[in-house]
């Protein structure tokens, strides 16, 4: 069993003449049968022979996960079509594949440098969100000011409500909105913060002005 040299033209045919209807060296999915193959291989295979190319490129998609893969990588003499004899000097050869990484140290440098930028970026955007200013929580509400009849000067019960001010209380656009019998409601919005001013509040407030004001109601409330 083997392929024979796969760093030889011979070696690489057989391998491209065995992944013709296979995907992995082994089984279904990728293990460290694919890497022990993988690094006897060492270079792309050329173009004409696709099926080991194809495989290649497919198995090098994994180096940072090679550690991971299923399987326990075994000699390279175990793998492959039973009619090949295995030339790789399998029990020593396949020790001295294990001590290289063909995907290369420089990958573990790089994977500190970017652990590292990670680590610095991380901290700068703690930094940024801790420095950055709490959202108040806000609401538009829209309000309906009733007149006792028709007969209030709704431009002075409008001046009343809007004489109305707090920390967290802004008027908005207004009309007069018809309710019957010639009488006609103010229809007003305003947007508050939520933990400076309520709708009670604002009722109580509004009602104050009982000369011109019988009631107050919400017509819509949204949080913004």
């Amino acid at each position: 069993m083997g392929f024979g040299d796969l760093k030889s033209a011979a070696g690489l045919r057989v391998l491209n003449d065995f992944l013709a209807d296979k995907s992995y060296i082994e089984g279904y999915v990728p293990s460290q049968a694919d890497i022990a193959v993988f690094e006897a291989v060492g270079a792309p295979p050329p173009a004409e022979l696709f099926h080991a190319l194809r495989w290649y490129n497919h198995i090098k998609s994994y180096e940072k996960q090679k550690a991971s893969l299923p399987g326990v990588k075994k000699a390279l003499g175990k793998y492959g079509p039973a009619d090949v004899e295995d030339t790789t000097g399998a029990a020593t050869d396949s020790k001295d594949d294990d001590d290289i990484d063909l995907f290369g140290s420089d990958d573990e440098e790089e994977s500190e440098e970017a652990k590292k930028l990670r680590e610095e970026r991380l901290a700068q955007y703690e930094s940024k969100k801790s420095k950055k200013p709490a959202v108040v929580a806000k609401s538009s509400i829209l309000l309906d000011v009733k007149p006792w009849d028709d007969e209030t000067d709704m431009a002075k019960l409008e001046e009343c409500v809007r004489s109305i001010q707090a920390d967290g209380l802004v008027w908005g656009s207004s009309k007069l909105v018809p309710v019957g019998y010639g009488i006609k409601k103010l229809q007003i919005q305003c947007v508050v913060e939520d933990d400076k001013v309520g709708t009670d509040m604002l009722e109580e407030r509004i009602t104050a002005f009982e000369d011109y004001v019988q009631s107050m109601d919400v017509a819509a409330f949204n949080k913004i």
